[in-house]
């Protein structure tokens, strides 16, 4: 008799972050934990860390979660990264390549395309792709040897769609007029091509990547942008942190154990119009 149960379980998994402060990053450390792995937390922001690593810990206790302040641009300190929890938890089973910015100015950031700043290009390139790129590479000749692993890289649904203009006529984040930029569209359409490359390049050594595509998640945009952007989506809303979370767990855990190279979508059907 098979052990279903089994197929979920992340006991004595470790499980390493990228962005593990932000909305996705934080929700997807606290679910693992929950669930019995251990997870290294690694973000840029270390007061949004420590933030985090207290919350888990008074809930699921200070062995559950360890946390490093790293650029993952940077290729030095992310491999330091790395081999710091290799030296301490002796593998990694499950990277969750997650990161993303916004850049250091949001006026920057959702600049108008034919104004747009190549250093605010490299600079979300250099994370949202570049970084991506870093730390699959680092984790990955990690994952060679022990022959086993599972990568989750966070795209969009902007990955393979492009925005409607449409919908941002009146919508605002945290009190400023958006749109979704040329960069971001551009980074996450090559975290797909990544993906899938490293997908068919380490299928062999018994290693899987994923990408998820999550769509619109609420988090500080204002009402006119809710009512829009939900008019596009045939669940009729935008979604929340968990409803990312269940998506994330499949691709980490077991169950996926014959899934590589895939693209899913968690988007309330948006990309089935």
């Amino acid at each position: 008799m098979k052990n279903y149960q089994n197929m979920f379980r992340f006991d004595q998994k470790v499980v390493l972050i990228t962005g593990a402060g932000g909305v996705l990053g934080a929700e997807f450390c606290k679910a693992l934990c929950a669930l019995g792995a251990t997870v290294v937390g690694v973000d840029v922001q270390k007061k949004s860390l420590d933030t985090l690593a207290d919350e888990i810990s008074q809930r699921y206790g200070k062995e559950k979660i360890v946390t490093f302040a790293c650029d993952i641009s940077d290729q030095d300190s992310t491999k330091k990264c790395v081999a710091e929890t290799i030296q301490q938890f002796s593998k990694i089973d499950i990277l969750l390549n997650n990161a993303a910015t916004k850049t250091k100015d949001l006026q920057d950031f959702f600049s108008p395309f034919t104004e747009y700043s190549l250093t605010a290009w490299r600079e979300i390139m250099s994370v949202n792709l570049d970084g991506m790129f870093i730390m699959a590479q680092a984790v990955g000749k990690h994952m060679i040897e022990q022959r086993s692993g599972s990568i989750i890289q966070t795209a969009s649904i902007y990955s393979l769609h492009g925005p409607d203009q449409r919908i941002y006529d009146g919508s605002h984040y945290l009190g400023r007029e958006i749109n979704t930029p040329a960069v971001y569209t551009a980074s996450k359409a090559g975290v797909i091509g990544l993906t899938k490359h490293l997908a068919a390049l380490w299928g062999a050594h018994g290693i899987r990547v994923n990408a998820l595509c999550p769509g619109g998640v609420s988090s500080g945009q204002n009402d006119e942008f809710h009512k829009k952007y939900s008019a596009r989506v045939p669940m009729g809303r935008m979604a929340k942190e968990i409803d990312i979370v269940g998506p994330m767990l499949f691709l980490a855990s077991d169950a996926s154990n014959y899934v590589t190279g895939q693209v899913l979508y968690a988007d309330g059907g948006l990309s089935a119009w």
